[in-house]
């Protein structure tokens, strides 16, 4: 049985670093790039770049999720009870929901591989990546926390925590991008909502 729980953490880590570097790469380098790319180019790059990308994107994020359900059923079964393991929990449900839910769908509209309208799909793909980005630092602190961080707050700032990431996912479904239109912004408030949770995990 430990075999078995060390290589469900083993490609949970190695399936998320695929899921969560390719968000970056779309995030911090693709989406830029098609900014200032030469109409040929980024034709080309939609054509033959993007479709493979979103492949390792969307798959990755699937085996991040299946690894991550096993390990929290692990993590139910010990009896353990760590509050930020749930708030990581939810903010990657979210996140792994986005991906399969909106980004992918709304990206076939934008490649061309399906009907649609392509500016509107690519607002929506766009508002939900950016919520993934945003959640990104949350989760990974949710990961990290529940092992190695000890936090002193009470179910009050769990709750709290948790309606924090459900608005957030409210906004991703019915919002706009607000302070995470740019890289710098996305980031920052990643960097900033991390900081509030664990305050709230912490001292609430």
């Amino acid at each position: 049985m430990y075999e078995i729980e060390f290589l469900g953490r083993y490609f949970h880590v190695l399936a998320g670093i695929v899921w969560i570097g390719m968000l970056y790469y779309f995030n911090f380098v693709q989406t830029e790039y098609f900014k200032e790319a030469e109409a040929g180019a980024k034709t080309d790059a939609m054509a033959k770049l993007a479709p493979r990308a979103l492949w390792w994107f969307r798959w990755g994020a699937m085996l991040t999720f299946l690894t991550g359900a096993y390990l929290f059923h692990k993590v139910g079964a010990l009896g353990a009870t760590m509050p930020a393991i749930w708030m990581g929990a939810l903010a990657g449900t979210f996140m792994f929901l986005n991906v399969w839910l909106i980004i992918w769908p709304k990206q076939q509209i934008v490649l061309g591989m399906k009907e649609g309208d392509g500016p509107a799909a690519a607002a929506k793909a766009g508002l939900a990546s950016r919520t993934n980005t945003l959640l990104s630092g949350p989760m990974l602190l949710g990961m990290l926390a529940s092992k190695h961080l000890p936090l002193a707050g009470t179910d009050t700032g769990l709750y709290a925590a948790l309606g924090l990431i459900v608005l957030l996912e409210l906004n991703a479904l019915f919002g706009g991008q607000g302070p995470m239109k740019s890289v710098l912004g996305v980031v920052h408030s990643s960097l900033a909502l991390t900081l509030v949770i664990w305050g709230l995990l912490n001292f609430l």
